[in-house]
């Protein structure tokens, strides 16, 4: 049975309930929040971009700093995004039509709106997940792999995904799904990838999983954007890696290992940063900082009227 996670109160009237689940380790790995079904496999979306930017790592692809980050991010398509894809497939060789992502609007507001009066129109480019598909197919060129098929699941770069998932989870992959930007998807229980990031955020200094990390940790613009919830997080709790992914899923780790994934089963994102924050706290990790996260303003009238807040 799924958990009721986060309520929305408008002028002291309970209006709607998040219900999901919520997986919580303790820093030393065990599970010590458990609501919902969180052994059940759920498809991760782009909480499984650091796996997927780690597998580009480890099969040659020259990342390293805010290209590591954006290839583990979901970037909103603002310039300075763009700018970096760029400079990343051409030292690969290789120009925006070998991208498979589907062409997109920047998720930037302003952005998109100064886009639409220059009469400009989507782009592949601009997708929020063209930082990763540019590593994927910088890890093709390194590799010596064919880069028109690279998102056909049977290819080496998905092999190769599949491979890093199943090993920091520690679970094998019951599903395999086709994501939104024509990724293969491969599922995961909750506590599965709680357990994948966690490796990923407490590995040795030095390895390839440290660096996914810590080029996250560095440059949390290039993992969202400008105001986007999981860069902002990050800043307001140093030394934190969060990803969140479509369909109400987030995961979470503190600087001392605490880790949370959520999925609201209804797959509204708007209460997810609460509760991962609150799921946080309750395991005792220290989220000072981040008190804004907490509650989200609920509008009547253009002034706040009541909030939506975490039930856990």
């Amino acid at each position: 049975m799924y958990a009721r996670l986060a309520e929305v109160v408008r002028s002291g009237f309970t209006e709607s309930v998040h219900f999901g689940s919520v997986a919580g380790l303790a820093p030393d790995g065990t599970l010590a929040l458990s609501l919902g079904p969180v052994d059940e496999p759920m498809l991760p979306r782009s909480s499984a971009k650091p796996f997927q930017s780690l597998a580009c790592l480890s099969s040659g692809a020259a990342l390293y700093g805010s290209r590591l980050a954006i290839a583990a991010g979901s970037h909103t398509g603002e310039d300075f995004h763009v700018t970096l894809v760029g400079k990343m497939l051409d030292e690969a060789g290789l120009g925006p039509d070998a991208l498979r992502c589907p062409p997109d609007w920047p998720e930037d507001q302003a952005t998109r709106h100064a886009l639409i009066r220059s009469g400009e129109d989507r782009s592949r480019v601009r997708m929020n997940c063209s930082g990763k598909h540019a590593a994927m197919l910088m890890a093709c060129v390194a590799s010596g792999w064919d880069t028109a098929s690279y998102l056909n699941v049977s290819h080496p770069m998905q092999r190769r995904v599949r491979s890093v998932i199943q090993r920091l989870s520690g679970e094998k992959s019951a599903h395999t799904a086709v994501d939104g930007c024509g990724a293969p998807l491969f599922s995961m229980s909750l506590t599965g990838l709680a357990r994948a990031v966690r490796a990923l955020a407490t590995a040795r200094p030095d390895t390839p999983e440290r660096a996914v990390a810590d080029a996250m940790r560095s440059f949390p613009e290039f993992v969202g954007g400008t105001g986007h919830p999981n860069t902002e997080l990050m800043r307001a709790l140093p030394g934190s890696v969060v990803k969140g992914g479509a369909e109400g899923v987030l995961v979470a780790v503190t600087s001392e290992g605490h880790a949370v994934a959520v999925k609201v089963i209804d797959g509204g994102p708007r209460a997810t940063s609460a509760i991962a924050l609150a799921a946080l706290a309750a395991l005792g990790a220290d989220v000072t900082g981040a008190e804004s996260f907490a509650t989200i303003p609920v509008l009547g009238g253009g002034r706040p009227v009541g909030e939506i807040h975490a039930t856990l």
